[in-house]
């Protein structure tokens, strides 16, 4: 299997009977492309991660993440065709079957290590770190969804592989928010990033919440309903582009939406960031999605 290549990535611009109504342009980042596992914005968020493990002495990396986590299945490619050993610690009890994400992780490579939710809740405590540093000595540890400085700095290089326009908006999907972060550290002055939160309970957990909208949850995280998938089906007719329920989907849907209801001026100039991960797609029951 190769490595990621960013030369994959496209701007595409789509174009629907709505947009040409609201006089709006709209184009999608495909980070979808560069890579059939290590997808998206999950390679630019485990860049740097990568780099320090292999600047320094390490005996393997460790992460967190939940049965569904496209940064646990990303973590564990990227860790297979690195050579390097990998740990995925896991959000709840270990089920009786796993999810095709967990499936294709131990593909990879990677030992899962099931805790509990109350446990996992504490993850960057201290002492929770503590006891899992004495486990499993010598790992580095990459924080959930690829977090921190290096994250967000692999992120902020994302905006460097879109061409066309001069965009006014960038939009992106928000679950721990490294994307949106490093995002809004490489734009203009005058440009708005706009973050469609995906879980509920975000805005009571963090601090940089001003251009955060937070209507689109569907009920929580990976939460949906018949009114997502029936868009994201109608989605891909118009555009050839597939999306998934956790992220993408969301995405795309609350940005039509806020169109829809003139939340965003005519002759606006609109980049959605597809940041990858269909891989969630497949707990859905068979024949929900037409691609």
């Amino acid at each position: 299997m190769q490595t990621p290549d960013t030369g994959k990535i496209t701007t595409d611009e789509i174009q629907t009977p709505l947009l040409q109504n609201k006089k709006i342009e709209f184009s999608v980042l495909r980070l979808d492309k560069i890579h059939p596992v290590i997808s998206g914005n999950k390679w630019f968020k485990l860049k740097y991660h990568l780099e320090n493990y292999n600047a320094a002495t390490y005996k393997g990396i460790l992460t967190f993440g939940g049965a569904w986590s496209n940064h646990i299945v990303s973590t564990a490619c990227a860790c297979y065709l690195q050579k390097i050993k990998c740990v995925g610690i896991i959000r709840g009890e270990k089920p009786a079957h796993l999810s095709v994400t967990l499936n294709e992780a131990i593909k990879y490579g990677m030992e899962l290590k099931f805790i509990s939710r109350e446990s996992y809740s504490r993850k960057e405590n201290d002492d929770f770190l503590a006891t899992i540093t004495k486990e499993f000595p010598g790992y580095y540890i990459i924080p959930e969804g690829g977090a921190g400085a290096e994250g967000e700095k692999g992120a902020s290089e994302i905006l460097q592989h879109a061409t066309g326009k001069k965009y006014t908006h960038i939009a992106c999907a928000v679950g721990t928010g490294t994307m949106f972060n490093g995002i809004s550290k490489s734009v203009s002055a005058n440009q708005e990033v706009i973050g469609i939160v995906v879980l509920k309970g975000w805005k009571e957990k963090n601090d940089n919440t001003a251009k955060h909208i937070y209507d689109y949850h569907f009920g929580g995280y990976a939460k949906y309903d018949a009114s997502l998938i029936d868009f994201m089906n109608e989605f891909y007719k118009l555009t050839n582009i597939p999306t998934d329920f956790v992220y993408t989907g969301k995405l795309a849907y609350a940005m039509f939406d806020l169109i829809k209801k003139d939340r965003l001026a005519p002759d606006s100039k609109i980049l959605m960031i597809h940041s990858g991960g269909l891989q969630g797609n497949a707990s859905l029951q068979k024949g929900s999605l037409i691609f």
